[in-house]
């Protein structure tokens, strides 16, 4: 995401950066493609300036979530992680290793497919976020 489209929306929303919310931003600009979650950011932003605490980070991932800075996932047992919004639709999809947590992000034509035969049947397709639960190469040797 470009910083003019960031500094656009705090601006549109009357959100103010404090130090603590920009220590926060610039740990999820600084991370791109990342999924934090807001411990992640915590210590991240504590490496930077020093006093945070988790509550700010969690006040603060959560409004820039709202606004449209960030886009928050549920991904393990009811734990939100974070990441910057790029530019264009949120056609978001993930692949979760059961074995060892890794979150990674399949390319938008792997699921390609599955919106054409869709939007056949009539569906207008606005946004989506899809997961797969598989175990990555490196944990599928150890179960096998």
């Amino acid at each position: 995401m470009q910083d003019k489209t960031v500094n656009e929306k705090l601006i549109m929303n009357g959100y103010r950066l404090t130090r603590q919310r920009r220590a926060v931003l610039e740990v999820m600009m600084d991370n791109p493609g990342q999924h934090l979650s807001a411990e992640d950011v915590l210590i991240q932003s504590r490496a930077r300036i020093g006093n945070i605490g988790i509550a700010t980070v969690y006040r603060t991932l959560e409004r820039l979530a709202s606004i449209g800075i960030l886009y928050k996932n549920m991904f393990d047992e009811g734990k939100s992680r974070y990441e910057i919004c790029d530019t264009g639709l949120h056609h978001h999809y993930h692949i979760l290793c059961i074995g060892c947590g890794k979150i990674a992000e399949l390319e938008d034509e792997m699921l390609k497919t599955l919106e054409t035969s869709l939007e056949e049947r009539g569906y207008r397709i606005v946004n989506h976020d899809v997961k797969v639960f598989a175990y990555c190469p490196a944990c599928a040797q150890e179960h096998k």
